[in-house]
């Protein structure tokens, strides 16, 4: 992927909670740069609420910028996403985010005409911009915009925590880049060989014919049967180490009661 300058831009913000959950929600995703446009609270940034909300993302805090206008905010600039759950009558188109990002990135299958945009290689940085809680984005700023992005939501209830919209944001975004590996739980170990199944199915063989439950003059299918529903388990060394101390606690029980 090339490289794609990222800012989140949050316009006239009135709770400093909501910063210090963006800055979680940004450093989470990958992203570190947070502007602020003539937020309530001129010293937002070093307010304990911001701080507690921001619960360890103090770097993304740290580079963070107040500024007094949106221009200043856009500087460098050259894609710019609004934040809009309702369509504007004049305006950018309204698309969702994972919409747009597929057209920016060229992925979309039914792009038409009127839904072209610049080549993603042409765009070297993007801007995602959120309105205040009280009264989301003003119509002059929107226009400034290339897309209003909307995220679907339940049309009766469409209200979403400005932080929260932004983590959507942010996450859709980082998906559209490739997104992070999930990393797996620590000494995850593989699955089981065809050699440790096969001592399984032999041990787990002899205990029940010790319990009676197998007649090894008449096996018929059990055996096989069992071999095919462990294949589909996909037991792992530790489960087959399990499965044959049952077999084992099975044999020493029958072999007791005689």
């Amino acid at each position: 992927m090339w490289p794609m300058r990222t800012r989140f831009i949050l316009i006239e913000t009135s709770h400093p909670g909501n910063v210090g959950a963006a800055a979680r929600a940004l450093k989470v995703m990958g992203f570190d740069d947070m502007v602020l446009v003539a937020p309530r609270y001129a010293n937002v940034l070093r307010k304990e609420e911001t701080i507690q909300r921001a619960s360890g993302a103090n770097d993304v805090l740290d580079k963070t910028r107040i500024v007094s206008t949106l221009e200043e905010a856009l500087d460098g600039i050259s894609h710019v996403c609004a934040t809009a759950m309702t369509p504007r009558d004049f305006g950018p188109p309204t698309r969702s985010p994972r919409e747009h990002f597929d057209l920016l990135l060229g992925r979309s299958l039914t792009q038409t005409a009127s839904e072209i945009v610049k080549p993603a290689e042409a765009i070297s940085s993007i801007g995602f911009l959120f309105g205040s809680e009280r009264f989301g984005m003003k119509n002059e700023d929107v226009y400034k915009c290339h897309v209003a992005l909307s995220i679907p939501t339940n049309p009766d209830f469409g209200s979403l925590n400005l932080a929260a919209a932004l983590q959507l944001v942010a996450y859709e975004w980082r998906l559209a880049l490739g997104g992070f590996p999930v990393a797996s739980p620590a000494g995850e170990s593989g699955l089981a060989d065809a050699a440790q199944v096969a001592g399984l199915l032999g041990h787990l063989e002899q205990a029940l014919i010790e319990i009676g439950f197998l007649d090894p003059e008449a096996p018929k299918k059990l055996m096989p049967r069992l071999n095919q529903l462990f294949n589909r388990a996909n037991l792992t060394p530790e489960e087959i180490h399990i499965l044959r101390g049952v077999a084992k606690a099975m044999i020493e029980t029958a072999q007791a009661k005689r």
